[in-house]
């Protein structure tokens, strides 16, 4: 631990470290600052692809980069208003969960080798997936909870989408499994660097991983559930003030999450960087972990200004053909490579 705490008993370093971890990096501090950052990229790259500005007076100097600070303190002075038909307990208490359960995954995806898991597993990889897996049953009981006719819409899509979607997923994540033999996540990134990144070893399981989480985070093409031109944002159509907020906020610390899994099964995570120690064990791989994550966020919220979106029905198809067999491909070629490297 650092050596500013020589003067905590050693009875508490575990868990000043754990909480370190937590807050401030890979934690929410590190996932309010990225918000910041992907929130206005997102809207700066769409709006230079549309021949627009963007986001610009808020901070002119800065390219109106604290937009989204403006955004919050807009929400905070609003009203909060529940409908009169909503169920009170889900409708206000369902965000909470949803944004705690997005954040979660977090805690189990290593981001050095010397990284200490607040809840230390052998099966970080499993945990991480449980929690992912999790959060479209909360937004499917949020749009149910609302007594709106767009929520209820909204929540009927993600049910549809999340049958079709989740089993290519979970196959792509079997794929890794197949193919490095652990399901401790960092053991994983070890195997990489003996060898070649997973995306090399296993494109398939890659490109079937990257589809379903631009499924899953409602990217664009597949922005299905929240379809504004046609449910006005879908099961988040009845929240406001701050708690609009939060839903908004969502979806992206989703595609962290997802992100950095992304960069530990597929791109080796922290190498070539490695070492011991608070700084070469943790910071300075850590550091290398989050720039490939916010890499493959950048190419992911870069969709929306490239790719119309789909038809349900042609998305549900799509994930129930192409994008299955995909994955049943993948697995198939990690047994193959699983086989020939071991």
């Amino acid at each position: 631990m650092m050596t500013f705490l020589y003067f905590i008993p050693n009875s508490w370093l575990p868990l000043l470290e754990s909480a370190f971890y937590a807050l401030i990096f890979p934690g929410f501090v590190a996932i309010l600052l990225l918000a910041f950052f992907i929130i206005w990229f997102e809207r700066k790259a769409a709006a230079r692809v549309q021949m627009r500005y963007g986001p610009l007076w808020v901070s002119k100097r800065t390219g109106g980069i604290i937009q989204l600070l403006a955004d919050m303190i807009r929400f905070s002075f609003q009203e909060f208003i529940i409908p009169q038909g909503a169920d009170f307990i889900p409708f206000v208490f369902l965000p909470g969960l949803l944004l705690a359960f997005s954040v979660l995954p977090t805690v189990f995806i290593p981001i050095g080798p010397d990284y200490s898991h607040i809840f230390p597993s052998n099966y970080s990889l499993l945990l991480a997936v449980a929690f992912t897996l999790v959060i479209p049953v909360y937004l499917v009981a949020l749009g149910w909870a609302a007594d709106n006719k767009f929520s209820f819409i909204g929540a009927l899509r993600e049910a549809y989408l999340l049958v079709s979607y989740e089993v290519p997923f979970i196959l792509a994540v079997a794929s890794a499994f197949l193919l490095y033999g652990s399901l401790d996540l960092v053991k994983i990134v070890g195997i990489q660097e003996g060898t070649l990144p997973g995306i090399i070893l296993n494109p398939l399981a890659a490109i079937v991983y990257i589809i379903a989480v631009i499924r899953a985070t409602g990217r664009v093409p597949y922005d299905i559930v929240e379809a504004d031109s046609e449910l006005v944002f879908g099961p988040y159509t009845e929240y406001s003030s701050l708690m609009f907020g939060f839903v908004m906020g969502v979806p992206y610390i989703e595609l962290y999450s997802y992100s950095l899994l992304f960069s530990v099964l597929f791109l080796s995570g922290w190498a070539p960087v490695t070492g011991i120690g608070f700084l070469g064990g943790l910071i300075l791989p850590g550091i290398v972990t989050f720039v490939k994550s916010v890499i493959v966020m950048c190419f992911l919220v870069f969709l929306r200004a490239v790719y119309p979106r789909y038809k349900l029905d042609k998305a549900v198809r799509a994930g129930w053909s192409w994008v299955f067999y995909l994955a049943l491909a993948a697995l198939l070629l990690s047994a193959v490579v699983s086989r020939v490297l071991w």
